[in-house]
């Protein structure tokens, strides 16, 4: 299964009556459902009414507590990400949703398939609303769950869970939600026998034919690559098919993914998630292909075209909204994987000549003694010690672009971030990419304000012994809003309120929740620490100070 081999458990589970189907339990169904679907990891923190769910909890599974909610999803994202299978977790009615809804509304905007089990108070008391029910356990989560669900009836839960498990997994992937009664455990069920049902649409066959023409016809064209050409395993094809047309590749703007060797020559960095700054990137180009992308996502409002003049965009989607409201040009909607092997499969164009190589970018200098670090020497400094193959699962926005020109991503299914903008999602990933990844190193790359969001994941991790290495890039402030502020017509230097982030102790809170810290203040010991720090066997904290 995608969870892979866990490790042994004290108790049992109940012993289930094959030959009458009738006789088993709603727990036992959906045991046996989770484990067909290969979720026999669960993700959670309790409440009262979710205790049933896990009597007898059988030996085969395992439970990964979180101690937050917003932790919990954010350990269930990186876990379905990184195993492209849906993850199942289990929160607390209304209150506990409530807390999850930051990196529910992340998982939502990242395309994750989550299964999110929600308790409820027993269907008996329901109508004298009682103590910690959800008045409308359904709505809470909407609109960020594709589906949600009360079933009426207790034998309903198995059904219902496996219809919540296929919608996740249908493209554009998403969270859902199924709301359970404590008292339906026990009810007597059918078990829901395996199905397979196809998550993978073929592109539109003529629509891809145009596509093609395009590529084909195109003298200089530029690739857009987004996330979802890493979600549907379709780097090797990107590549291929950009080689075959000498195609500069961009990466998307916001991309929550990698889907190109940024080390490659056809390489050309990441866009701006600014209209008029993406057309002056495109300049040159009579042909832009999104793949896997919006095209385009914006963060601040521009004017002009969307393209440059006498450009022509075409798409190639997983996401039919999203293909929608693209505002020029013809897209293709289905499989990105798919969709590449049939480009691939036409008839190579005549060759073209390839692009001129971009300049390397120049080193930056180590720092002096006594100087506070630059950003850009501690990842150019990460980029030279890490292993290829390291997962960076990255929360530091102000440093973003930093990261983007001084710490390459060069192989498949190597960075993680969150498509939707919102804080305390990165940390907690980390640690289900890296229950996910067995053996692989992780590197969550973390901001200071962004750790605070969900700190209580540096417990999961060390309770766990993962193989993290959690760098925080502490510059003492909100980075991000202060240097966005001009943008709305704040003067250079202007104080911008509640931005400020002094006083706060990593290697403390390290401590205080279970693993190592060290901090880095000088240029002398950040190689020693990281060296160190990449190569534990355990979760590691490295508090990096950097002007």
């Amino acid at each position: 299964t995608p969870d892979g081999a866990h490790p042994p458990r004290h108790g049992h589970s109940r012993p289930m009556n094959t030959t009458d189907p009738t006789s088993i339990t709603v727990r036992a169904a959906v045991h046996q459902l989770m484990r067909s679907l290969g979720m026999t990891t669960v993700f959670g923190n309790p409440g009262s009414t979710e205790l049933p769910l896990f009597l007898d909890f059988p030996s085969d599974f395992r439970y990964v507590l979180g101690l937050q909610e917003a932790v919990v999803v954010g350990m269930a994202d990186g876990h379905a990400q990184a195993t492209r299978n849906a993850a199942f977790v289990n929160l607390h009615s209304a209150a506990g949703v409530g807390h999850a809804m930051g990196n529910i509304f992340t998982a939502f905007k990242n395309r994750t398939p989550l299964v999110i089990t929600a308790g409820q108070q027993a269907r008996s008391i329901l109508p004298f609303d009682p103590f910690l029910h959800s008045a409308q356990a359904t709505e809470l989560p909407k609109p960020y769950v594709k589906w949600s669900i009360e079933p009426a009836r207790a034998e309903d839960v198995p059904l219902a869970l496996a219809r919540a498990y296929h919608v996740a997994m249908t493209p554009p992937c998403g969270p859902v939600l199924v709301s359970i009664p404590a008292d339906d455990w026990n009810a007597l069920a059918q078990p829901v026998p395996p199905r397979q049902v196809s998550q993978r649409l073929r592109p539109d066959p003529a629509l891809l034919a145009r596509l093609g023409d395009a590529l084909d016809a195109a003298a200089r064209p530029a690739f857009v690559v987004g996330a979802a050409v890493d979600r549907d395993g379709a780097w090797d094809a990107t590549v291929a098919l950009a080689e075959r047309h000498q195609a500069r590749v961009f990466a998307a703007p916001m991309s929550g993914r990698c889907g190109f060797p940024e080390d490659h020559p056809l390489f050309a960095g990441h866009l701006p998630a600014m209209r008029e700054r993406i057309v002056a990137r495109l300049a040159g180009h009579d042909l832009v292909f999104a793949l896997g992308a919006p095209a385009f996502t914006y963060h601040v409002e521009g004017s002009g075209p969307h393209v440059p003049p006498g450009a022509t965009l075409v798409q190639l989607i997983d996401d039919p909204a999203t293909a929608a409201w693209t505002p020029l040009g013809d897209a293709a909607i289905g499989s990105i994987g798919l969709g590449l092997a049939d480009l691939l499969a036409r008839p190579a164009p005549a060759r073209r000549e390839a692009p001129a190589p971009l300049p390397p970018r120049p080193r930056v200098p180590m720092p002096d003694a006594g100087e506070r670090l630059p950003t850009a020497w501690v990842l150019q400094t990460l980029a030279d010690l890490r292993a290829p193959d390291s997962i960076v699962v990255e929360e530091a926005p102000s440093a973003r672009a930093t990261m983007q020109a001084h710490l390459p991503m060069l192989r498949s299914g190597t960075f993680f971030t969150m498509d939707s903008g919102g804080l305390g999602w990165s940390l907690p990933a980390s640690v289900g990419v890296a229950l996910a990844r067995p053996g692989a190193r992780v590197i969550a790359l973390i901001g200071d304000g962004s750790a605070m969001y969900a700190i209580q994941a540096l417990w999961s991790a060390a309770q766990l012994r993962l193989p993290i290495t959690v760098l925080i890039l502490n510059n003492r402030r909100y980075a991000a809003l202060q240097d966005f502020a001009p943008v709305f017509g704040y003067p250079p230097g202007a104080k911008v309120e509640g931005t400020a982030l002094p006083d706060l102790d990593f290697v403390a809170l390290a401590a205080g929740h279970g693993l190592p810290g060290v901090r880095v203040t000088q240029a002398g010991q950040l190689a020693d620490a990281l060296r160190m720090a990449l190569q534990a066997d355990a979760p590691s904290l490295v508090e990096i100070e950097v002007a």
